[in-house]
């Protein structure tokens, strides 16, 4: 047997294999309610209050309450600008991540980063942001003994706080969701680059945002540079980021040239992903630079 789903999001029904739809699966109220509640959030209505959800979608008032309140529990919404108002939590977004990892990020990412390789005879790197950690999620070891790192591997965590790749990947947060990801003012220093404060890093977080790329001469390693670019989903979500590695405490003469490669395959994956750059993009602006 197959299942079928309408247009309209209903629940699906059962088909037998000669199509003629006998037989239905019941569907579970409670979780029916809570999903068709999720799909109401877009980037166009960010937040709703639980009257404007009961009105949305037809569940009545003190349900809409209960199940909003076991959403917030369970991640996927939190307060928005108001008391009693909620949106979209982490847990939609991690959710939103593993399949991108397993499907759209790694099967488009994986040739950009190859390409970027060959071009830079670097080796490069996909990443994204899980709490407080930076995750490798993919690579392209480079082709020169010379240049190859063989500390970071798929699947290696790092601190955020603590790499240029955090700090790309944490561009479009505010600094109250900065203080809410690390409650304590001071932060783990590892090298005499990496920012004391929460202050410090949104300070740096705004830099690399403003420039549309990060780079890191001894950031973290003293023996390793990186030039880090973010890759955007539709509507400009920051979702991932691409970086070219430079086994050396400096990079070279041309890092114009680098960091132009490297927004210039950010951008690329990025419109894999649906995303449509606007003319102040400041990654757009240095990936044309080489095109």
């Amino acid at each position: 047997m197959t299942y079928t789903q309408d247009s309209r999001g209903a629940a699906p029904k059962q088909s037998s294999a000669d199509g003629t739809g006998e037989g239905k699966v019941d569907a579970v109220p409670a979780l029916d309610r809570g999903l068709r509640m999720l799909l109401e959030f877009s980037a166009r209505e960010p937040e709703f209050s639980a009257p404007e959800l009961a009105k949305q979608t037809g569940v009545p008032r003190t349900t809409t309450f209960r199940l909003l309140q076991t959403l917030e529990k369970l991640g996927f919404l939190v307060r928005g600008n108001t008391e009693h108002s909620f949106r979209l939590g982490a847990a939609v977004l991690r959710l939103g991540f593993e399949s991108m990892n397993g499907l759209e990020l790694t099967d488009f990412g994986q040739p950009i980063l190859d390409r970027l390789r060959d071009a830079t005879g670097l080796s490069t790197h996909l990443l994204i942001r899980e709490g407080g950690d930076v995750v490798f999620i993919a690579r392209s070891r480079s082709l020169d003994p010379l240049q190859v790192s063989t500390k970071v591997q798929v699947g290696t965590r790092l601190p955020a706080h603590a790499t240029v790749h955090g700090l790309v990947l944490m561009g479009d947060m505010t600094s109250s969701d900065l203080v809410e990801l690390y409650p304590r003012i001071l932060l783990q220093r590892y090298t005499d680059e990496t920012p004391a404060t929460v202050g410090d890093l949104y300070a740096r977080v705004k830099m690399a945002a403003k420039r549309g790329y990060a780079v890191s001469e001894a950031y973290l390693e003293a023996d390793v540079s990186v030039v880090s670019a973010p890759v955007r989903a539709h509507g400009g979500k920051i979702v991932a980021a691409i970086s070219a590695v430079v086994a050396g405490p400096r990079l070279a003469a041309d890092v114009a040239v680098l960091t132009s490669q490297v927004c210039a395959a950010a951008l690329e994956l990025s419109s894999f992903l649906n995303y449509r750059p606007s003319p102040v993009d400041p990654t757009a602006a240095q990936g044309r630079a080489v095109r």
